[in-house]
């Protein structure tokens, strides 16, 4: 029998999670559809990486989104996993989150994620394939300065099972991953040494996430090994949203 090679669409696919979400598809026989507004970078990364179509939009236009659609079925002719993860994030307190910062955040974090599942279903009904939709622990654990951005993850982890009821009957699966604190350059570079101590005082595994972390389970999602998992959230935080108060001081006490 043939075997079909299938095609993902990642968004956000220039850089972190999404750039390594593509490598481990492409390692897995795949071919990518890289999406990323962030046309320079976006164009570099791909030239290294055979198997990849770079498309550059904005999740967050609608024109946009429907053509970019239209070339990856015009290019691939299917699409068998749409992985949603673009995203921004402004850390402001409350008072200074003015109306076109808290817009912004939500037009790429939840709209893109609804314009994009919007215009990729007839695709996906065709090869009931898989959708993972990228959140945030700030989903579900509150903390200052992120009203927009952990409201917007939030609303993306009920969006995903609002999309895993409607489109459970074509056999499409929509699941979501929350990452907790995630090793990027760019978390370190935003983030003192005394608050990534801090979070690792917190996460029972004592470390913050690797992008290929996160990348292995979006992909383990769309594969069929999951073909039976939709409408779920899954941490991947290393236990942070579990431990409770006090954890630093009893791991002393138990030293």
């Amino acid at each position: 029998m043939a075997v079909t090679t299938k095609i993902a669409v990642v968004t956000g696919a220039a850089r972190g999670i999404g750039l390594a979400t593509t490598k481990l598809f492409l390692e897995n026989g795949w071919k990518v559809a890289m999406i990323d507004r962030d046309d320079a970078e976006l164009i570099q990364v791909a030239q290294a990486l055979p198997g990849t179509l770079p498309i550059v939009c904005d999740v967050s236009l609608p024109d946009q989104v429907e053509e970019m659609v239209k070339t990856v079925l015009s290019t691939f002719g299917r699409i068998d996993a749409l992985v949603n993860n673009a995203g921004v994030a402004f850390f402001k307190p409350l008072e200074e989150m003015d109306f076109a910062c808290w817009r912004t955040i939500m037009a790429t974090n939840l709209d893109g994620v609804f314009l994009c599942t919007q215009a990729a279903i007839p695709a996906l009904k065709e090869s009931q394939g898989s959708i993972v939709n990228i959140a945030s622990i700030s989903a579900v654990r509150a903390s200052t300065l992120r009203v927009a951005y952990g409201t917007s993850k939030a609303a993306v982890v009920h969006l995903t099972k609002q999309l895993a009821v409607e489109l459970g009957d074509y056999g499409v699966r929509v699941n979501c991953v929350s990452p907790g604190p995630v090793k990027t350059k760019l978390a370190e570079a935003v983030h003192s040494p005394e608050i990534i101590k801090a979070y690792y005082d917190g996460i029972p595994l004592n470390r913050s996430a690797t992008e290929q972390d996160i990348a292995e389970t979006v992909v383990f999602l769309c594969s069929n090994k999951a073909a039976y998992i939709t409408g779920q959230m899954i941490a991947v935080d290393g236990g942070f949203d579990a431990a409770g108060i006090g954890l630093p001081a009893l791991r002393a006490s138990r030293q």
